[in-house]
């Protein structure tokens, strides 16, 4: 599996179809300095540091995208080289490797925003997070509703009609609400400076035995609720938690390492902005140990809610965020096939590669393992401040 991961952790494996003119910015570790924010090229990763300290504080600026062209960064070292590093299992400590791109901001996440996904919670609900049951379930619950709710705009009058039928039906769920009603979900994925960047592990709760990654474009906002940029991330989801009950939401959602951002921010410019970012075609394959593999996609054209809608219901004038967010768009992914037997459905073996792709933002490559057996996460905003203290870069 290593040697996969290898393949993909090159620039022609990571970098984004049009490269030499995608604005990318991340972090990288650096041995004697912490996590820097870096600028990445085809050809080299260069330090932004004297720009700005931090990522949230880049996005601040009032044309980022502008302000990286504009700076003369010092290299720190090979792209080759740093992507290779970045392989969990391969990396020399001494040497610099891609962290998740964001650092302060907080990382949010908004729930059931394409109807696959939506009908996929209902079902989750419904089977009580028993994956045995989720076919026949399945196959009831679309006897109801049907599969063709795309054409229902949320909170609009035939959505609260759609709403009282399906009332009277006995069949209105939680999942429904926020996936046809005026309010979307967001909820909190993960804490800031918790995400993993790409090569690194991603955690499951040892506790689940149905699960799926989640491929999502990820948005970069500052704290003016200003979309500055987009990233992959993959949204790592136990199906058993969370339809026992929607309140295990937080124990489904955050845990160490279950929250996948990069490998980069791709800023807003000239050649890359929120219209693109409704085009994204997601590309997802799992790769597992034992030979199996999963392919599957996510098209943000057939999102319920705008990109942007998401970005407002999130922050305003009752809830704001000093340090800026991370919003992930939500899923139409909802993996039905098969794996350990008829009926069973896709859920993770330790050792999968999920990479998640498309040609604007590159591709993001993690493998699986526990959340208990992973790492533990130890670098937060007291020793991220320290070390920007240290090398003289707070104010």
């Amino acid at each position: 599996m290593l040697s996969a991961m290898k393949k993909i952790l090159t620039p022609a494996g990571t970098l984004p179809a049009d490269a030499p003119q995608a604005l990318m910015v991340g972090r990288a570790w650096v041995a004697g300095s912490g996590a820097v924010l870096v600028r990445i090229t085809a050809d080299g990763v260069f330090d932004l540091s004297r720009l700005a300290p931090t990522c949230s504080q880049l996005l601040e600026l009032p044309d980022p995208a502008q302000a990286v062209r504009a700076h003369d960064a010092p290299r720190i070292g090979d792209t080759q080289a740093v992507l290779a590093n970045s392989a969990f299992d391969a990396r020399n400590p001494a040497l610099p490797w891609l962290m998740a791109p964001c650092d302060l901001q907080a990382i949010k996440a908004a729930g059931v925003t394409f109807v696959a996904s939506m009908l996929e919670r209902v079902i989750e609900e419904q089977a009580r997070g028993d994956a045995s049951k989720a076919e026949s379930v399945r196959k009831a619950v679309v006897g109801v509703i049907g599969e063709n709710l795309s054409a229902v705009k949320p909170g609009s009058p035939e959505a609260m009609k759609l709403k009282d039928v399906l009332i009277a039906q006995g069949v209105w769920s939680q999942y429904l609400e926020v996936g046809i009603g005026p309010d979307a979900e967001i909820f909190t994925k993960s804490q800031p400076m918790s995400a993993v960047g790409t090569g690194a592990e991603v955690g499951l709760h040892p506790g689940s035995t149905w699960n799926n990654p989640e491929p999502e474009v990820v948005l970069a906002v500052n704290s003016r609720g200003e979309v500055k940029g987009a990233a992959l991330g993959n949204d790592v989801n136990l199906r058993d938690f969370e339809g026992r009950s929607a309140l295990l939401l937080g124990k489904a959602k955050d845990n160490n390492a279950s929250c996948a951002i990069g490998p980069f921010i791709r800023l807003f410019d000239d050649h890359f902005g929120i219209a693109d970012v409704r085009r994204c075609e997601l590309a997802m394959r799992v790769t597992g140990p034992e030979g199996f593999v999963m392919d599957g996609s996510s098209s943000i054209a057939m999102i319920s809610r705008d990109p942007l809608d998401l970005a407002a219901q999130a922050t305003g004038a009752n809830h704001q965020y000093p340090d800026g967010f991370m919003l992930f768009l939500g899923t139409m992914f909802a993996p039905t096939q098969d794996r350990h037997g008829p009926g069973q459905g896709f859920t993770h073996v330790l050792g999968d590669l999920v990479t998640l792709t498309t040609p604007q933002l590159g591709t993001l490559a993690n493998r699986v393992n526990t959340s208990d057996r992973i790492a533990p996460w130890t670098y937060g905003a007291v020793a991220l401040m320290r070390d920007l203290a240290r090398r003289g870069l707070l104010n």
